[in-house]
């Protein structure tokens, strides 16, 4: 089994980046081959161009670089995304990636857009606010309706699992631990009992 886990953090000493990692090591341990997809590191440009409107107009192919990108997809048994929430959602590298990655026809749009589809999808997010902030405002269900909903399941790719890690209260370093136990297990047991 394979699975990409992806992330987008400038810092490299954060906990999105040791999550993400260490998220990684737990499913090679398990016996998973892993990519990690680093979008900082790599380069990524999330900015739509001319070529990107076109795939999206039905009038063009996909740039080099998210044919790439949308290869690495399908490799991948599980995707597993690691972010901070940035104003309540996640960072404009990583909503650019999705913008760009998940293009009309190869992730939606037509019976045979189905990427997606057979791919299960574990979210990790890394909060900056306490549980109460997020439900007492309906953040918490704005996240899941924009994003669980509005891209992954609207594309096909059932949401498998998803974590909100909170800064508040004290502890974050343990929830984010728990969190990674729970995200191996799940991506490694839903594999399993698909495969059964």
């Amino acid at each position: 089994m394979h699975a990409l886990v992806l992330f987008a953090h400038p810092d490299r000493d954060s906990l999105t980046t040791s999550t993400a990692n260490r998220i990684s090591s737990g499913l090679e341990d398990a016996g998973w081959s892993v990519e990690v997809a680093d979008l900082v590191a790599e380069g990524f440009d999330p900015r739509m161009t001319e070529e990107d409107l076109a795939v999206v107009r039905g009038l063009g192919s996909a740039p080099a670089d998210v044919v790439r990108e949308q290869e690495r997809v399908e490799r991948a048994d599980a995707l597993i995304i690691v972010h901070p929430v940035y104003w309540w959602s996640m960072p404009a590298l990583l909503k650019g990636w999705i913008d760009r990655v998940f293009t009309f026809g190869w992730a939606f749009g037509t019976d045979s857009a189905t990427a997606l589809v057979d791919r299960a999808v574990h979210i990790v997010r890394l909060g900056g606010s306490s549980p109460r902030t997020y439900e007492s405002h309906g953040y918490d269900r704005a996240i899941r309706t924009g994003v669980e909903h509005g891209i992954f399941e609207f594309a096909g790719g059932p949401v498998a699992s998803s974590h909100l890690i909170h800064s508040a209260p004290e502890g974050i370093e343990e929830r984010a631990a728990e969190s990674v136990d729970a995200v191996v297990a799940s991506v490694t047991g839903a594999r399993a009992s698909v495969s059964a």
